[in-house]
């Protein structure tokens, strides 16, 4: 006689020690950000752009932007729609969790940002004003 195996999946909540975030934002329009008090017109002003991205890493407890060009001060309202990858790292920068797509709330402290657009004053320490923790986007029922 065969004995048939069942198998089952089972999700088990786990605490991580979150200290970084990576985020990939695919921006629509570049002119919709200030540098330095100049409207980048065409995303040669700010820091971190790779092609049609803007790729940050923010430090989570302080909302400083790594290695943010000292003296450099940015205000953003970029629209990146669903056009994004926002990624949770701990302290060795390893992957916790990503998700891809609209625009997670921490990424919107200077307003409402519907899920589209990242809008948030830097200041020239790399600091982004009024900061707040809110990994919820991060904690929705999803596979790992």
């Amino acid at each position: 006689m065969r004995m048939l195996m069942a198998k089952i999946t089972i999700k088990v909540p786990f605490e991580y020690d979150v200290k970084y975030m990576r985020a990939e934002c695919g921006v629509r329009y570049w002119e919709d950000a200030t540098v330095n008090g100049v409207t980048d017109e065409d995303g040669k002003l700010i820091p971190f752009r790779h092609e049609d991205s803007w790729i940050i890493v923010i430090e989570i407890e302080t909302g400083t932007i790594v290695d943010w060009p000292k003296g450099v001060v940015a205000d953003i309202h970029y629209k990146v729609c669903d056009d994004g990858k926002y990624t949770l790292l701990d302290a060795n920068m390893e992957k916790i969790i990503s998700i891809d797509g609209y625009v997670p709330d921490i990424m919107c402290p200077g307003g409402n940002g519907y899920g589209d657009y990242v809008i948030m004053t830097i200041d020239g320490d790399g600091r982004i004003a009024d900061w707040r923790v809110d990994l919820t986007d991060f904690e929705r029922d999803r596979d790992v």
